[in-house]
């Protein structure tokens, strides 16, 4: 397994992250802010493992809820659609396995560095149509391994992206 990577902060979603690796799994430790959450969305060709070491968080498992506490365990399989909120009073800790990583790593990074920059708010808005164009750009780049299904205009452009291929 390699090191930790250093701390990225995700201003819009109220997380921080470290990555590291696992062979070709992509493992990361996730620390949520209370109201912190994660929007709607799906992996073509990955699956995603979480375990919840402190906090109280609810997983939206193909639009089901699924309240989890430290201990627990859920996992969205590829293609299925998933999010979640940290619902609890304290910062919710998870440890999550992308598998197998592809590029989601840098995605989340770019997406990130987006969020600090403030090309959009914590509803997925952009800011301006600069920022429009970057999360365009960060989208189509990343759409192998991530298709983001909220807010809903998200919705048409994957599903124009897929009949691009």
């Amino acid at each position: 397994m390699l090191p930790m990577s250093d701390i990225v902060v995700d201003p819009a979603r109220r997380q921080r992250y470290r990555f590291s690796r696992d062979g070709g799994d992509l493992l990361a430790i996730v620390e949520t802010d209370p109201g912190g959450d994660v929007p709607e969305h799906l992996h073509p060709a990955q699956s995603e493992d979480w375990e919840v070491i402190t906090g109280d968080v609810t997983f939206f498992i193909d639009g089901r809820p699924q309240a989890a506490r430290p201990g627990d365990r859920i996992r969205a399989d590829a293609g299925v659609r998933h999010a979640f909120v940290n619902d609890g009073a304290q910062t919710a800790l998870l440890k999550v396995r992308v598998t197998p990583a592809n590029d989601l790593q840098t995605f989340l990074v770019e997406a990130a560095r987006l969020a600090r920059a403030g090309a959009f708010d914590a509803k997925g808005k952009p800011s301006s149509l600069r920022a429009a164009i970057a999360l365009i750009g960060l989208v189509v780049r990343h759409r192998k391994d991530i298709q983001i299904m909220t807010p809903a205009p998200m919705r048409v452009f994957n599903i124009a992206m897929r009949a691009l291929g």
